[in-house]
C-alpha cells in the first residue's frame, strides 16, 4: 500500500468516519483537533433513508446508533402568547435516526482511538509538498513539524486545510444571510419543545436541536468563535425587543456556560483536492442547517477510503474518483437556505411556512424530495 500515512485535520463527524475506515483498510492514521477535548455537546443530528443506513451497518455501528438515537420530538410553533399554530413533527427534523452531535462523535472516537493517535489542542499551520512531490510537509501550532503522505481536511465550514492549500476563504464560503446559536441551558420553559418567530428571527427552546435554538437575519459578523461573552453580546442584541419568553430567555442564554454562535453559509468549491490534499464534508460540500450534512460527511468519508484502498494508496486516482462519485450526490448542499425556511423575512412568509405543517401532503411532498436526494448515489461494494 502507497501512501499510507494520512493526517486527518477535525476530530468530528467526518474525520473520525473516515479514520475508521482507513484503519480497517491498513493506514496510518493521525488525526489533529483544535479543541482540547471531544466537543460532546451540540445540536442533534440525523440520517435518512437506506444509503445512510447501509454505509453504518457497513461500519458496523448501525445498532450502536439505534441505542442512541434520541427520537424525534415534535416542536409546537406558538405565537406571542403561546397559543399554538402549527406542529413541526419530528419526523421531518429527526430523519430515520437522530443522535446527538456529541453522542456520535464520541461513539467514533471510541471505535477508533485504541488503533488511531489523536491530537488534541493543535491546529495545522502550513502544508507544503515535499520537494520529490512524495509527501506533505506539516506544521502545527504546537506540536513538532511532520511529514505525511495524504493529508485530508474535514474541518467543516471554516476549514484550516482548505485556507492552507485552496486559498482564503471568502472564495469558497457564501454567506446566506442568517446567523444561527444553540445554548446548553439548564432552565426549562415549558413543558414541550417550542418555538416562536417573528420577521427574520426564530426563538426555540427545549426543540431537537439544543436546549435553547436561535436563528436570525444578519449581515456577515466578526467576531471570536471562541469567544462566549462576545457570543452572548452579539445574541442578545439581536434579540431585543423580542415578545413571547424571549426576555426570560435572553437572561438564561447571559447565565449559560456553553454558546456556539455561527453563520449560516455555504461551501461552493469546483474541486475536492490539490496535490496531495483533499477534503471532506463540511469542508468541501457543506450548508449550515441543511439536513444532509452528517449523512454526506459519513457517505463521503465511506467513499474517500474505499476509493483509496481500491487504488492502492494511489492519490490521483483516488481522489479522481472520489470527486466524480461524490459531486452529484452532495449537490443537496448546492440548494436551499434553512435560514429563509426557519427565520422567514416577513409575517406573510412564517404563514406559509406554517401552513406547510398544517397540511401534511405539503409536509410529506418536501420529505420524498429529501428522501430521494439521501439516496442519489450508486453505493458501491469496497
Amino acid at each position: 500500500m502507497s501512501n499510507a500515512n494520512v493526517l486527518i485535520s477535525g476530530a468530528g463527524i467526518a474525520g473520525p468516519a473516515l479514520a475508521h475506515w482507513l484503519l480497517r483498510y491498513g493506514f496510518k492514521v493521525t488525526v489533529v483537533e483544535k479543541a482540547r477535548a471531544l466537543r460532546l455537546g451540540g445540536q442533534a443530528v440525523d440520517f435518512k433513508g437506506e444509503t445512510h443506513r447501509t454505509v453504518l451497518d457497513r461500519m458496523g455501528i448501525l445498532d450502536d446508533v439505534r441505542k442512541l438515537q434520541t427520537g424525534g420530538m415534535d416542536q409546537e410553533i406558538v405565537d406571542a402568547n403561546g397559543r399554538t399554530l402549527a406542529v413541526m413533527p419530528g419526523e421531518f427534523t429527526g430523519g430515520d435516526l437522530e443522535i446527538q452531535r456529541g453522542d456520535l462523535s464520541n461513539l467514533l472516537y471510541e471505535k477508533t482511538a485504541p488503533s488511531c493517535e489523536y491530537v488534541f489542542g493543535d491546529s495545522i499551520t502550513s502544508l507544503t509538498e515535499t520537494p520529490a512531490g512524495s509527501g506533505v510537509h506539516v506544521t502545527f501550532e504546537r506540536s513538532a513539524p511532520r511529514t505525511f503522505d495524504l493529508v485530508v481536511g474535514a474541518d467543516g465550514i471554516h476549514s484550516t486545510v482548505r485556507r492552507l492549500a485552496f486559498g482564503p476563504e471568502s472564495d469558497y464560503v457564501r454567506h446566506l444571510g442568517y446567523h444561527y446559536a444553540l445554548v446548553d441551558m439548564d432552565e426549562d420553559f415549558g413543558p414541550v419543545p417550542m418555538m416562536y418567530n417573528e420577521p427574520g428571527r426564530l426563538a426555540a427552546v427545549g426543540g431537537p436541536k439544543a436546549p435553547a435554538f436561535f436563528v436570525f437575519a444578519s449581515d456577515q459578523l466578526d467576531y471570536d468563535r471562541y469567544d462566549t461573552g462576545r457570543q452572548k453580546d452579539i445574541l442578545t442584541r439581536a434579540y431585543a425587543g423580542m415578545g413571547w419568553k424571549v426576555p426570560a430567555i435572553m437572561n438564561a442564554v447571559r447565565r449559560a456556560d456553553d454558546i456556539y454562535l455561527d453563520s449560516i453559509s455555504q461551501v461552493r468549491i469546483d474541486r475536492y483536492s490539490k496535490g496531495r490534499v483533499v477534503l471532506l464534508g463540511d469542508s468541501a460540500y457543506g450548508n449550515t442547517l441543511g439536513g444532509f450534512g452528517t449523512g454526506l460527511a459519513v457517505v463521503g468519508a465511506y467513499v474517500l477510503a474505499g476509493e483509496l484502498a481500491a487504488a492502492g494508496g494511489d492519490h490521483q486516482v483516488a481522489f479522481a474518483e472520489y470527486e466524480r462519485r461524490l459531486r452529484g450526490y452532495a449537490k443537496i448542499a448546492k440548494n436551499g437556505n434553512a435560514g429563509s425556511f426557519l427565520a422567514p423575512g416577513t409575517p406573510a412568509r412564517i404563514r406559509m411556512r406554517n401552513w406547510m405543517f398544517k397540511y401534511r401532503f405539503l409536509l410529506a411532498l418536501m420529505m420524498k424530495v429529501g428522501d430521494k436526494f439521501a439516496t442519489d448515489i450508486d453505493l458501491k461494494t469496497y
